[in-house]
């Protein structure tokens, strides 16, 4: 088992050494991309961890991910790891994960230990599992150093309340919402009914509720107007009626987590239509 390091100092002499060839001199090529940082308490850490799988191969960067713990001594724990893929012609990919446990006090200030370790000139995203701690040390020290903050707001348990907090950082970071995402291919089918359904009253969305209001939410901000809405809950978005007219499922399949995660670090700008849904929706 690797050694736990103890300071921001000793995680950066670690991955300048782990990047060094067995046998050679000569540092492996950076080809990060950006540095991916995510927010994981101890009950997110397993799915997290899936879904980080799947992304150093297209998104080489380096990831930070943060456990907080806050009941635990004052201090940090950190790992290290990485991994090179091949990509042809004799090129390599290096990905870099570091894992901290930030411990009492430390789990209020992470922007102090994040900040020294982000890679110069590349864009920060910030992956927040769970319902971001609006106005906390934590939120707003790395609200603070990053260019775009990646919910999703299915883990959400309390909707559409929250969103009325999530609207209020609009202004001061781009946000993306992988619930959001997963509603795409619906908001397109329903898109292809206009102009019949300039005129709807009443949304009725089998799926999460997340699904739902950010649906509903999404009407009311198009259409400026009032839409009731009606939630049948389910693990997934299922079935959407129109005044109680069943919408045409939409075709393709839902994407895995992963693929819905990369899709939002390729994203760069501010997508104006989600958040009118998200303040439409908070309503």
């Amino acid at each position: 088992m690797a050694t736990a390091l103890a300071s921001v100092r000793e995680i950066e002499r670690e991955v300048a050494a782990l990047r060094i060839a067995p046998g050679s001199d000569v540092p492996y090529q950076r080809t990060s991309v950006m540095t991916h940082t995510a927010w994981v308490p101890p009950e997110w850490v397993e799915a997290a961890d899936d879904v980080l799988a799947g992304l150093a191969e297209r998104h080489p960067s380096r990831t930070i991910v943060l456990v907080p713990e806050p009941e635990q001594e004052d201090g940090l724990e950190a790992q290290v790891d990485v991994e090179i893929f091949p990509s042809g012609e004799g090129r390599q990919i290096c990905a870099e994960t570091i894992r901290i446990r930030l411990c009492g006090p430390r789990a209020a200030a992470p922007a102090s230990v994040v900040q020294p370790l982000l890679l110069p000139d590349l864009p920060v995203f910030l992956r927040w599992r769970g319902v971001p701690s609006f106005g906390s040390d934590s939120f707003e020290s790395l609200v603070g150093i990053v260019d775009r903050l990646i919910v999703d707001s299915t883990e959400w348990p309390e909707l559409p309340g929250s969103y009325a907090q999530l609207s209020g950082v609009f202004e001061r970071v781009v946000v993306s919402d992988i619930a959001w995402a997963r509603t795409s291919r619906w908001r397109r089918q329903l898109a292809s009914l206009w102009p019949e359904i300039g005129n709807v009253e009443r949304i009725r969305v089998t799926g999460t509720a997340a699904q739902a209001a950010l649906l509903a939410g999404w009407l009311r901000s198009r259409l400026a107007r009032s839409v009731e809405l009606e939630h049948e809950p389910a693990d997934h978005l299922e079935a959407v009626e129109i005044d109680g007219e069943p919408a045409p499922f939409p075709p393709g399949d839902p994407p895995p987590p992963s693929d819905l995660l990369s899709e939002q670090l390729d994203r760069f700008e501010r997508d104006r239509v989600y958040e009118e849904a998200v303040r439409s929706a908070s309503t």
